[in-house]
């Protein structure tokens, strides 16, 4: 059983983040805590010029209230949405906060995942504490 774990969500098609939650759950200890992160990456630099002004204000803040809904209920439990690269700032976030365990959902891997590598993999193969990968 986990103290302290970190279940990053990522809104795309294919990831299961309820089951990661379910699963967070599960695991944990009596009392334990669960943090719920969303990593807001950057808009490219050549796109920034199509993206209206306070876009990723609106988005944090929409962003933090579906998050919120997933921890109705959930004791012991919050939510941060923090600014960077996925696959870096969840094994950061995780280190800098001591969690002692990442549950995070993944997809099943195509050619291009081969070659470039997905974020479940970085977490994988650079956190410093335990990983369970939902697929």
């Amino acid at each position: 059983m986990y103290d302290n774990i970190l279940v990053p969500v990522s809104f795309e098609e294919n990831r299961d983040s309820h089951g990661a939650l379910e699963i967070a759950q599960a695991i944990r200890a009596e009392g334990g805590k669960l943090t719920l992160l969303h990593v807001m990456e950057a808009v490219p630099g050549y796109a920034l010029t199509y993206v209206p002004e306070g876009f990723h204000e609106d988005m944090r803040k929409s962003v933090e209230e579906e998050l919120g809904k997933m921890i109705e209920g959930v004791e012991n439990a919050e939510v941060q949405v923090v600014d960077g690269h996925s696959g870096r700032t969840i094994c950061d976030y995780a280190a800098d906060n001591d969690k002692d365990c990442i549950v995070i959902a993944s997809h099943r891997p195509g050619m291009q995942n081969l070659l470039l590598g997905s974020t479940a993999t970085q977490v994988v193969r650079h956190a410093k504490c335990a990983v369970h990968v939902l697929r």
